[in-house]
């Protein structure tokens, strides 16, 4: 039986139009990777990667031909991208590997699917399928597909040396398309626990990202605790505690709460997260906000009132996943209240009284008894 990928993203007329390009020059288009997996999944398709047995120079020749625009975004990889419409997509040379060290590699071109298939990484990500929506499956990906199961191509430890970043990549896509009730590939696992200590070679920016993407699954706990009984966790993230992280997730859905991977990643915990890891100056603000305000005293809506009504219930989740209790039953009524509450007095109304470094010491003092009362003395009050 012939399988059929479908969906807008595939149909659309700029798609269409770069696949027909290629194709009308004599050469192959084949769409791969994401974009069939997930369509095949029933999962949002975004980026479009289209292989094919012409060389990068001559996809740029083939590309000007017919007015659209392309960029050499990876062409010492064979990567080309041509847009269409606004829509990028990225058009790599079919590849085998002719030299690996766990970070890069040394490639030569192919005119074989084959040998493409056989360079990536898991059997699910090495479906190919032609404009008209017909699946080639050159390694049997399907099967695992169907299963939910992610396997290695060939053999697990070969994949792995050739970049010790699918190590990262194999907990993360389990995280999102995985079968949670099937467990993961034994051969995997111990390829993987084999392989741990190439971790270290990766840069702090390759394993971030990898990171954010698995915390942004909808349930990454398997996927996590996994990764520490393979001692990866303990590689990437010095430290870490993933005992917090189901609980977190589960509060999350019983409050219907939007997933957010630096709550996640703040109930890991780690003390050396800004060495471990380069995330953004707004992400580590806010995770340095979850992590204070999980070990300080503050009621929630005094979070809220000094920071957020979103810190504020993510720093109520946190506190019970770590302290494992229950949630807060008005947690976010109590949230929204202290994000409400307005301090009735403003620096106007004691300048007749204080002026510079003493004024701003009487508006904290006045606040925080304010504060105290929870929100409740008014304005005559305060001024007494």
């Amino acid at each position: 039986m012939t399988r059929k990928v479908t969906g807008d993203w595939l149909t659309r007329s700029a798609t269409q139009t770069v696949c027909a390009m290629l194709e009308d020059a004599g050469f192959q288009a084949l769409l791969v990777g994401g974009c069939v997996r997930n369509a095949l999944l029933g999962a949002p398709v975004s980026d479009i990667d289209i292989s094919t047995n012409a060389h990068p120079e001559r996809v740029r020749k083939i590309a000007k031909s017919a007015g659209l625009k392309s960029i050499p975004t990876g062409i010492e990889h064979g990567t080309i991208t041509v847009v269409a419409d606004g829509i990028p997509h990225e058009i790599t040379t079919f590849r085998k590997d002719v030299e690996t060290d766990g970070r890069r590699a040394v490639v030569a071109f192919s005119d074989r699917v084959e040998d493409d298939a056989h360079r990536r990484d898991f059997t699910m990500n090495a479906i190919y399928a032609h404009r008209d929506g017909t699946v080639v499956d050159p390694l049997g990906g399907m099967t695992d597909l169907q299963d939910r199961k992610f396997r290695f191509i060939d053999n697990a430890d070969q994949r792995i040396r050739e970049d010790y970043l699918r190590i990262l990549r194999y907990f993360r896509f389990h995280a999102w398309y995985g079968d949670p009730n099937a467990g993961m590939d034994a051969e995997a696992l111990a390829a993987i626990a084999a392989n741990t200590e190439g971790l270290g070679s990766l840069s702090a920016e390759r394993i971030t990202s990898e990171l954010m993407k698995l915390l942004s699954a909808q349930d990454p706990a398997p996927s996590v605790a996994a990764m520490r009984q393979c001692g990866v966790l303990s590689e990437v993230l010095v430290g870490a505690d993933d005992r917090a992280l189901a609980p977190l997730v589960h509060f999350e859905g019983a409050i219907g709460a939007n997933i957010d991977p630096i709550a996640r990643l703040a109930a890991l915990g780690g003390p050396e997260i800004a060495k471990n890891l380069r995330l953004s100056k707004k992400q580590s603000a806010k995770h340095a906000l979850l992590r204070e305000a999980v070990s300080s005293t503050d009621a929630i809506a005094v979070i809220a009132f000094k920071q957020d009504e979103q810190i504020a219930i993510l720093s109520g989740l946190l506190r019970s996943s770590l302290l494992e209790m229950p949630i807060q039953p008005d947690l976010t009524a109590q949230a929204r209240r202290g994000t409400k509450a307005v301090f009735p007095i403003h620096s106007s109304d004691l300048s007749d009284q204080f002026q510079g470094r003493e004024l701003g010491v009487a508006l904290r003092k006045l606040e925080a008894e304010w504060i105290a009362s929870d929100f409740k003395l008014t304005k005559a009050q305060l001024l007494r």
